[in-house]
Formats: C-alpha cells, structure tokens, sequence
C-alpha cells in the first residue's frame, strides 16, 4: 500500500506532545496547508512566521482558518527565517519548518547561528516510503552536503544511524554506496567506503551495522548479491543509504519519488533542534511524514538525556 511507513510513522507520532514548530514563510497554499493539516494531526503546534498579509492570502486561497495560530509577521523570507532561528535560540520553538522559500535561504540562517550548531555536522536525510520496499529507506546526503569528505561522512552516516534509532531501528544497517563492489583507487566512494566500515569496526562509528562498498542492486536485492558472490549482512536488506555525493543522492531520492511512486519525507540532522527540509513540490502526506520524524526524533532524544 502506498505510503503506508509513513502512516505507520504518523500513527506512531500521534501519541507524543506535540513540537512547536516554527513555520518559515508558509506564503502559499501547499506550505501553510501542510503546516496546518499537521497541526491538526498533532504533531506540531505551528507558529506562522512571515509576511501576514501574503499568509491570510494564502489561507484565503486555501480557505483555511488561522484564528486559532500563532502567527508572526515578518517584511519579508530572509527576516522571517531569521526570526525564526531566533525563536529557536530562545527555546520558544522545539522545531524548524521550512515553507515557501529557497533551500539556501532557510539553512543559511540555522548554520550561521552559533548556537543552533552542534560538534556534529549538519546533514539530511530522506526518510522514504517506497511501495515495493519492505521497510522505511533512508538516503543521505542529498540536500546539504554537496560534496562530502570523509570526515563529514562520519557525521552524515552517525547521524542517520541515530535517526533510524529514534524510529524504532535499534540496529539498522547501513549500505555505503558506490558504483562497484570492489575497491579501486580509480573510485574515490569506494575508498570512503572501506574507509566508513573499518571505523565501524574500531567503534568511530556505533548503533548500525556497515558494509560498503555496495552497488545499488546488491543493497536493496539479496538476489543481486548472490549473483556476484557478496556475503553480507547489509545487502538486500539495508535501512540506511549513504550516497557519495549530493547529486548521487538527490538523483536516486528523486527517482524513486517520480518512478516508483515513493512518498519522500525530509529533515536536517545535527543542530540543536529537528529542521523539517520539505521541498516546496511536497504533497501532504510527505509533510506530515516529515513532522511525524521530527517529533518522534525530538521525543528520542529527550528521553535519551539524563
């Protein structure tokens, strides 16, 4: 059944206090209506920052009724995502939502705040719902870090690894992606891959299970795997994806979006509170996916510090 890991998620969700989330920019019908069904659904209490006048329109367009919102009026995208970020330093938000504004401008204004940063780097990543898929995959990075280092790859893959526990995942594996199984000097993922594995096994990285270098084929297919002689206990059955670079990772996130149907749900790890990073094409159900991750994180981690 189609987007049937993401309702599970939201069901799951449903049962926590809600994240006060601030909302940035919600100027058009789909970005304020996602933040509105979601609240409605409980996952968040949305607090409406941006320009008031484009806001009433868009929920006049939208026919939705704000009397019972928080909203607060900013000039213009950039002094509302700052506004934000403010809110968040001041703990009178749990959480980050963006809305109708460009990608760059939302997570400029979280990664120059100081105090929103973390000693983890910052990355992101895709929780989809792919129908054909047994369980939830997550692809990471595939909006923030454009071209990863090894170091930050460390951080990309211990962030999802956490995610997946605060998902339910207690031991989720990890495929490290490539083009081939094998690893060649002439492939720089391939040597990230053996790489991100041997860290694993000397504790640098904890809470999965690794393997890599893994061709696509052999990480979702056991049958893929045999075929090419690979013992594994990540291939045909991995939980996290780690692409090498964002456009490998944006290219397959899209791909299963537009192809096979997969509902696509997004956030950013790593600061000090969950960023919710929809894509302004985002249909409900992906933006309530995303909420329902974004709460489920924040509850994890919550009840994870002392």
């Amino acid at each position: 059944m189609k987007g049937r890991h993401h309702q599970d998620l939201v069901r799951k969700a449903q049962g926590l206090e809600p994240l006060r989330t601030a909302v940035v920019h919600p100027v058009d019908e789909v970005s304020l209506a996602g933040a509105i069904e979601a609240g409605k659904k409980k996952l968040i209490v949305p607090v409406l920052v941006g320009p008031e006048q484009k806001i009433r329109a868009a929920a006049k367009a939208a026919k939705l009724d704000l009397s019972g919102y928080e909203l607060v009026s900013t000039e213009h995208s950039h002094a509302a995502a700052a506004q934000a970020v403010a809110l968040a330093v001041d703990r009178k938000v749990e959480a980050l939502m963006k809305g109708s504004l460009h990608t760059d401008e939302f997570m400029g204004a979280i990664v120059h705040e100081e105090k929103l940063r973390t000693a983890r780097r910052m990355s992101h990543v895709f929780v989809i719902d792919c129908p054909d898929y047994p369980r939830p995959l997550l692809v990471t990075d595939a909006a923030i870090n454009i071209y990863p280092t090894l170091e930050d790859k460390v951080d990309i893959v211990q962030n999802a690894i956490e995610l997946a526990h605060a998902l339910g995942n207690p031991r989720p594996k990890v495929a490290i992606l490539s083009a081939v199984e094998t690893v060649t000097s002439k492939i720089k993922s391939t040597i990230d891959a053996a790489a991100l594995c041997k860290m694993a096994d000397r504790g640098q990285i904890r809470g999965g299970i690794l393997d890599g270098p893994l061709a696509f084929d052999n990480a979702v297919s056991k049958e893929a795997a045999k075929t090419k002689g690979i013992v594994s206990p990540v291939a045909g059955q991995a939980d996290i994806f780690v692409v090498p670079d964002l456009e490998a990772g944006n290219m397959l996130a899209k791909q299963l979006e537009y192809l096979a149907e997969a509902e696509i749900a997004g956030i950013v790890l790593g600061a000090r509170v969950p960023v919710i990073l929809t894509s302004r094409a985002d249909k409900t159900l992906a933006r309530l996916g995303s909420c329902a991750v974004a709460l489920l994180l924040a509850r994890h981690k919550a009840e994870a510090t002392p």
